[in-house]
């Protein structure tokens, strides 16, 4: 297996990450195959090829089995490890018999994920945890001792979070000594709540917009990184749109993918990086042509002008900015 050249950030995320929920084979409790492994590390290598070092997971994507799988092919690729960045999640409970589906960050919990993902994926760190989802019932002093004992024992090396909104985030950073360096949330040309938020403020259309106010302010000020997930929007512009409003932007998106030299995938990835956050894509897909179609995106900056990311955006919302 090759390696690439990008070096690991040292702040625990890249320029576009490989989120590895698709690996692993079925979301049922069945085994995985030999074969599942080489999808896995035929995924990982067009990663690699396409300049993508850092790998996100999480303990619940295929119960367990994707990160057992990338497991795998770190063990048939001594050095591997040492080369790339990756990333894990805890938080999330799936449903089991008579135990609802539930969010879950009590301080013991988080510890025993912990171990579980590491010793699923072969490794002795992680490079970077994120806590899944807000559990309403968790105590911020709980889970922040839980986070710094996995620090102060070599576990995990930096922390952060996904799906929560700047208070959220401040309110446990209050509570710990090692700083949150990332977020995690829905964000794409086609999900645009947490664009729309700061540019509908006094306008009727300001109480339509569900995202928290101040979240991406708050990630710039305390150099919080923002990784998108869903940044592809599923397929929408790159292959099946729904809507006659899809199929527009799809166009544009063609066009200017066209100009450019390079593919809509990266088109669209770049829309987000052009954002002063610098936002940091987490594409989903583990379809080796899909990967290296978004290699220009991990190499290179954005190559969007400020009115061709206006068009972009004013495409995608169907409407004028107010």
């Amino acid at each position: 297996m090759t390696s690439s050249d990008a070096p690991v950030p040292a702040h625990g995320t890249g320029r576009v990450l490989l989120g590895c929920m698709g690996l692993g084979g079925t979301w049922d409790t069945a085994p995985y195959t030999p074969a599942d492994v080489d999808a896995a590390e035929a995924a990982v290598e067009a990663a690699l090829e396409s300049g993508i070092t850092v790998f996100d997971h999480a303990d619940i994507y295929r119960h367990g089995k994707a990160e057992a799988v990338f497991g795998e092919v770190l063990a048939r690729a001594p050095g591997l490890r040492d080369r790339i960045t990756l990333q894990s999640k805890c938080g999330i409970r799936p449903a089991d018999g008579d135990r609802p589906g539930m969010y879950d960050l009590r301080g013991p919990t988080i510890v025993r994920k912990v171990e579980e993902s590491l010793a699923r994926l072969r490794t002795d760190v992680l490079d970077v945890l994120l806590l899944h989802r807000p559990d309403p019932l968790a105590d911020p002093a709980e889970v922040a001792a839980a986070l710094e004992s996995l620090h102060r024992q070599g576990l995990v090396r930096r922390f952060g979070v996904s799906n929560m909104n700047a208070h959220q985030i401040a309110r446990l950073q209050a509570h710990l000594e090692v700083p949150l360096v990332a977020d995690q949330l829905e964000m794409s040309l086609l999900r645009r709540d947490w664009l729309e938020e700061g540019v509908l403020v006094n306008t009727p259309a300001s109480a339509s917009v569900g995202f928290t106010a101040g979240t991406v302010e708050h990630c710039l000020h305390h150099g919080i990184a923002l990784q998108a997930w869903g940044p592809l929007a599923q397929g929408r512009y790159t292959g099946r749109q729904e809507t006659p409003q899809e199929q527009s932007t799809a166009a544009l998106v063609a066009e200017l993918a066209k100009a450019k030299g390079t593919t809509p995938e990266t088109v669209l990835l770049w829309w987000l990086q052009r954002h002063p956050a610098r936002i940091s894509p987490v594409i989903g897909t583990t379809n080796p042509t899909r990967i290296r179609a978004c290699r220009d995106a991990a190499v290179a900056a954005p190559d969007l002008t400020h009115e061709e990311w206006y068009r972009l955006w004013i495409t995608a919302r169907g409407a004028a900015l107010p």
